[in-house]
């Protein structure tokens, strides 16, 4: 006997811009990929572990990258002199 697995999509707020997106969730593999059109945010994550696998938002500021770079320019410019 072959066992179906359903997949389900929920509609949701964007946490991005608060625009009306889409989660999808992927029971066979166990994904979650929430998806916005008008901002085109994307976050797709391990439904058992919560684990982010990919992601994309624009206009979302980290300033940990900031940080990071900033240090990493600082430490190639201390080595070159």
């Amino acid at each position: 006997m072959n066992k179906v697995i359903m997949n389900k999509t929920q509609k949701i707020y964007c946490p991005n811009c608060g625009s009306d997106a889409q989660r999808h969730y992927y029971r066979y593999n166990k994904i979650t990929k929430t998806t916005c059109p008008v901002c085109d945010y994307l976050m797709v994550n391990c439904s058992q572990t919560g684990k982010v696998l990919e992601s994309y938002a624009p206009g979302i500021y980290s300033p940990g990258i900031d940080v990071f770079i900033s240090l990493k320019d600082s430490l190639l410019f201390t080595a070159d002199n």
